[in-house]
């Protein structure tokens, strides 16, 4: 069976979300970002593997279920940190991140019979899945991180070692108000659909109805955090 990751931040004001911010407030964001990891690792937990590890940037909370492994975060970059968590499995290995709350068990059970990596790309041109059958951190160092042409990379840095590479659906991460919206959308029942309309609400300008809406920042390219 497969190892599944999380790699992920503790949802603290300041730390997490900082692109929502505005129209939200840190609190708000650090409120969406707990919401989007709790989807995420329910969704795991839900999703049959031999392992379930959560690589972590901070502590734990009452947000993470029971049947993790907790383990930090190394220092360095996304790369290395990414890298690092691969290192860590001695077998068939996925590994995705805390911005795509609409995740499901369905698109997390992967099969290596046929193939020897997965990979999930993402809207902005980073990805949010990446899956290694006989995991080698050496295909993660040095990809660059958080660029437009993050995902090409990592998918060429697959294939140029010879891997058989099956893609994953395209999925969009939570970065920024617009992207918010959309994502709750397609999972409007999830904790994280919950949260950004409690927070919207709260957002709302009171001091007229034709107020305008608030400006959101321009999308930047991620992969898995």
């Amino acid at each position: 069976m497969t190892t599944l990751l999380v790699i992920a931040k503790e949802p603290r004001p300041g730390r997490v979300k900082t692109r929502l911010t505005p129209p939200f407030t840190p609190g708000q964001a650090a409120q969406l970002a707990e919401a989007a990891l709790a989807d995420t690792l329910h969704a795991v937990a839900a999703t049959p593997a031999s392992r379930r590890v959560l690589v972590l940037d901070g502590t734990p909370g009452p947000w993470l279920p029971p049947g993790f492994d907790v383990v930090p975060q190394c220092a360095g970059g996304l790369d290395e940190r990414l890298a690092d968590a691969f290192a860590r499995c001695d077998g068939p290995a996925l590994l995705i991140g805390m911005d795509t709350p609409q995740v499901t068990p369905e698109l997390l059970t992967v099969d290596f019979a046929d193939c020897d990596a997965h990979f999930g790309p993402a809207e902005d041109g980073g990805f949010w899945a990446i899956g290694l059958a006989h995991p080698d951190p050496a295909l993660l160092r040095g990809v660059p991180m958080s660029t437009s042409m993050t995902g090409a990379a990592q998918r060429n840095r697959l294939l140029t070692a010879g891997l058989r590479v099956h893609n994953l659906p395209h999925l969009r991460d939570v970065d920024t108000a617009a992207d918010a919206r959309a994502v709750a959308a397609v999972a409007p029942h999830g904790r994280f659909a919950a949260r950004l309309a409690r927070c919207t609400a709260v957002a709302r300008p009171v001091t007229g109805v034709d107020s305008p809406p608030a400006t959101e920042p321009t999308s930047r390219p991620a992969a898995p955090r």
